[in-house]
């Protein structure tokens, strides 16, 4: 059962990311496309083999049913895949899930914007405006709510990631990207989205093939991003790796990168060696190859 799945622009399309992490961290089978943001009014011109849906993300069902709203496509994904846990299994904890999803995806339009999504850089806004303040106190409100309904005492609003922590991961990109105030049980929130494997490797394929668009720009002064550190490495050219397949698709390493220790890997295009150089440890089957007493990410 494999969906077709059409995304928007890695770094500032924060409804892709949502539906991204729905298929990688529940792994539902996609087949995924992009449109370019380059242009914005030509994004439904883009994506004709999806109307009705006009925005991204959208999937089509395996039996052809085109699904252009996040929140429809989130919960026809459980409905379909009941067994991979998108939703909390105990009744009390979905009801919970479902209500603070709900809220995020009709809400929060002063946070949404003022700040727009941008994972490439952060920014230095710790004095936001009221609107927004009212906005991140509500959203603390939500999250503490579905902590005490839940008791969740791991990293997760419901206890197991859930589509909640989905639809909240670019809120907490906002957050972090703009050095905005919350309590520390909220920052830690956003501290395990920013090191979630997933969400890293979302944002590594931001920086191998992303393209910074201006009319995202800010005039806060700028920081560097606030997620994790990472392994340092960098592409090179005229070595030898190795390794003679591409960890990700088994054709012929080609292009490689070097880690800060020497050591030299091949890839089969440069877009498998730079969404790699710019966060090795959060590959799964990079980790596995280079460093295989090492727990993969999940």
């Amino acid at each position: 059962m494999t969906y077709k799945l059409v995304l928007g622009d890695y770094a500032y399309s924060s409804w892709s990311l949502r539906a991204w992490l729905l298929f990688e961290k529940f792994n539902i089978p996609r087949d995924t496309s992009f449109v370019s943001f380059s242009n914005p009014a030509t994004v439904a011109d883009q994506m004709p083999n999806f109307a009705p849906a006009r925005t991204v993300p959208a999937i089509k069902t395996p039996d052809g049913v085109v699904l252009g709203d996040s929140l429809a496509l989130a919960e026809e994904l459980a409905s379909r895949h009941p067994g991979a846990g998108l939703w909390p299994q105990d009744p009390a904890h979905r009801a919970a899930a479902r209500a603070i999803t709900a809220e995020m995806h009709s809400s929060f339009s002063a946070l949404r914007t003022a700040c727009p999504m941008s994972l490439y850089t952060g920014y230095d806004w710790s004095n936001p405006s009221d609107e927004v303040r009212a906005d991140l106190a509500r959203i603390e409100t939500l999250w503490a709510y579905a902590r005490d309904i839940c008791k969740a005492d791991g990293p997760w609003l419901c206890g197991a990631y859930s589509i909640a922590d989905a639809f909240y991961a670019p809120v907490a990109a906002r957050i972090a990207g703009f050095s905005l105030p919350v309590s520390a049980p909220a920052q830690g929130y956003v501290a395990a989205h920013l090191n979630d494997p997933a969400f890293r490797r979302w944002r590594s394929m931001a920086l191998a093939n992303g393209v910074v668009l201006e009319r995202y720009a800010q005039t806060h002064a700028v920081l560097d991003w606030p997620g994790p550190a990472t392994v340092a490495a960098k592409a090179v050219t005229g070595q030898t790796p190795e390794n003679d397949a591409c960890p990700y698709s088994g054709k012929a390493a080609k292009d490689c990168l070097q880690l800060e220790d020497g050591r030299v890997f091949g890839f089969c295009n440069p877009f498998c060696r730079d969404k790699t150089v710019a966060d090795p440890m959060a590959w799964p089957a990079f980790v596995e190859l280079a460093f295989p007493d090492t727990p993969a990410p999940d």
